[in-house]
């Protein structure tokens, strides 16, 4: 039988050799490992400059992450006023409310005027100098300002313009987005709740926040794109995609409802009939493993006193022989997971009597000697004050000069040799004359002018408003 020629072979890869400033065999050369030790290398975005046009949390939330990884971000804010945050939800007189101090550490602060012939002069000598423009207006306000793509690029092809939008491309791509709304509109709210209710929002900021997260992992891949193409993208993450995304296995039962019933709800154990959409299921685990909320010592009195429990298969002879049931281990209405998912509701109740025995901290060590998974309901007083979170850098004690110590969240992100030190938020145009003199290169004279001129400082009449 004759050879089959056109058969291909497995292509010998050549080893990449560093070379000085550029490329081995198409694949960029990495330098030899740092002999520094680990932690003292440098932060993973060093040398990254973040031209920061956001407010409020989406975008804010963005930028910390990427200065906690050692950007350097400068804030850009309106003389007298600054980010609105700055004095919404404020606790202590005269000083920075935690909405603005928790989402803005580790960043520069500067006042300009966009609208100001000087202010727009000093907007473009950064826009050279940055690598990544961030923002989170109104659609259409960049474009409005002048600041359009094509502009922006003209100025600095290498740019990143990056944005969080309440909607991608679509009917609704002008429509203004809130947290809350982004919730609705990517598909939790609809999920979250109980059967018998309306629909709920949940306490963890998915819509804003979340869609931070993901506007952050789209600019750390377009800097990497970037030492590939040599020039900048625009990188768009809309918080309904972003919500939609966090909520994904929901479209997972959405598309499995077509097929039969969701047999781990704890509606199918109930008789209780499906719609056409993926229903509210209370406190049911998402996982396919029944899981319910159940109360534990002190409950009377104490509203977090409740612990997540998860019957998974594996574990179930375990959780028989804790509640004092060890006959359900070969009882045929208990014994296997099918046989079990019409009993949930009792099944539950069972256990419960058993943890209401105990408090949650007591449930949680007893199930994971056994490796059942539990999860106990933390109060924020009771994440503030726990110490492995304060030794992890999860929370984190900040001192600030005009609002004295605060506590925020640190990185949640942890790496072993790039080490995250959180510093507090700035004042408002706290750098102002340190970004124009050492990074835009501004003379003394200069920069008194641009305070003369009005392009950095407030009329009387804003700053009276924002005190």
């Amino acid at each position: 039988m004759a050879k089959n020629k056109s058969k291909k072979t497995k292509p010998k890869l050549k080893k990449s050799v560093s070379k000085k400033g550029g490329k081995a065999n198409g694949v960029h050369a990495l330098p030899k490992p740092s002999s520094k030790p680990w932690g003292a290398a440098g932060k993973a975005l060093e040398g990254v400059r973040i031209l920061d046009f956001t407010h409020v949390q989406s975008g804010p939330t963005c930028t910390q992450l990427l200065a906690y990884m050692g950007a350097d971000v400068i804030k850009v804010e309106r003389p007298g006023v600054g980010d609105i945050t700055r004095a919404q939800l404020r606790d202590v007189k005269g000083a920075d409310s935690l909405y603005f101090t928790m989402l803005n550490g580790n960043k520069r602060s500067i006042t300009i005027d966009s609208k100001h012939p000087k202010g727009k002069e000093i907007l473009d000598r950064l826009i050279k100098y940055c690598d990544v423009l961030v923002e989170n207006f109104a659609p259409g306000a960049l474009d409005r300002m002048g600041l359009t793509w094509a502009h922006i690029h003209e100025l600095n092809p290498r740019m990143i313009v990056a944005s969080v939008k309440g909607f991608g491309p679509g009917p609704y791509e002008d429509f203004k987005v809130y947290e809350n709304v982004a919730q609705c509109a990517g598909g939790s709210a609809s999920t979250t709740g109980f059967r018998d209710g309306p629909p709920l929002v949940t306490g963890a900021q998915i819509g804003d926040s979340g869609t931070g997260l993901h506007l952050a992992f789209g600019i750390v891949a377009a800097l990497y794109q970037r030492v590939r193409t040599g020039r900048g993208q625009r990188v768009l993450a809309a918080m309904q995609d972003g919500v939609l995304n966090l909520a994904r296995v929901k479209l997972r039962d959405q598309q499995r409802l077509q097929h039969g019933p969701l047999t781990e709800y704890s509606q199918y154990g109930e008789g209780i009939p499906f719609g056409k959409a993926v229903p509210r299921a209370g406190n049911d685990s998402g996982g396919g493993q029944p899981g319910w909320i159940l109360k534990c010592k002190g409950w009377e009195t104490d509203p977090d006193a409740y612990i997540y429990f998860i019957t998974q298969a594996p574990v179930w002879e375990a959780i028989c022989d804790l509640i004092g049931k060890p006959e359900w281990k070969t009882d045929p209405d208990y014994a296997k997971p099918p046989a079990r998912l019409p009993r949930l509701k009792h099944i539950f109740a069972t256990i419960e009597e058993w943890t209401m025995t105990k408090t949650k901290f007591e449930v949680m060590e007893i199930c994971n000697k056994v490796d059942i998974p539990v999860g106990p309901i933390l109060s924020m007083k009771e994440i503030a004050e726990e110490p492995s979170l304060r030794k992890t850098g999860t929370v984190v004690e900040v001192d600030h000069p005009t609002r004295g110590k605060y506590l925020t969240v640190g990185n949640p992100v942890k790496m072993s040799d790039s080490i995250t030190e959180v510093e507090r938020s700035p004042l408002l145009g706290e750098h102002t004359e340190e970004i124009l003199t050492k990074v835009l290169g501004y003379s003394a004279k200069e920069v008194a002018d641009i305070k003369t001129s009005g392009a950095i400082t407030a009329p009387e009449k804003g700053r009276a408003e924002a005190a």
